[in-house]
């Protein structure tokens, strides 16, 4: 089943975040895990037409003016510096959506997701999407163990208004 969680806990959802959620429920038999073995492009491309509706950018592929670049430094003139490419943004660029296949815990791909998401300019949420099942191991919930302890601990306080994270 879809499962989501909103980071921190002490939150609910709001209306343009269950907008997203409601993408990936539309769409969650095509794409849900283990059944279906989907590298997270093709995940973005189910997805994309619902994004779309709601008012989202979806990255078309991995070539140049098929990415979307959000700003993270400015120089002169005010000039894009630094940028981290994301999966999709909300047309405010408040919401930036990050989805992972095969790579989101083995190679820690969310922590860079996290990383960069927080360096970016303006951005308020990020949507994180793991697989719940990748090669018989739990995924969504790794992250979610992870996400608890780092806003249960407080040691460590992130520039966002909160992680999404999704199972799919």
């Amino acid at each position: 089943m879809l499962r989501y969680q909103l980071f921190p806990r002490s939150q609910g959802i709001t209306e343009q975040i269950q907008d997203v959620i409601e993408c990936f429920e539309r769409t969650y038999e095509q794409i849900k895990s283990p059944e279906n073995e989907l590298k997270s492009n093709e995940v973005l491309d189910v997805l994309r037409p619902h994004f779309e509706q709601i008012g989202f950018m979806i990255e078309a592929g991995k070539v140049k003016g098929q990415k979307i670049p959000v700003p993270v430094l400015f120089g002169l003139n005010n000039t894009v510096d630094k940028s981290f490419n994301a999966d999709g943004v909300s047309n405010d660029g408040k919401i930036v959506l990050e989805v992972e296949a095969g790579r989101a815990t083995a190679n820690f791909a969310f922590l860079k997701d996290i990383f960069q998401a927080s360096m970016m300019h303006g951005v308020e949420f990020l949507i994180l999407a793991v697989r719940n099942d990748y090669r018989g191991g739990d995924d969504f919930h790794k992250v979610y163990t992870f996400l608890e302890t780092l806003y249960i601990s407080n040691r460590l306080v992130l520039p966002l208004k909160g992680i999404i994270l999704i199972g799919y």
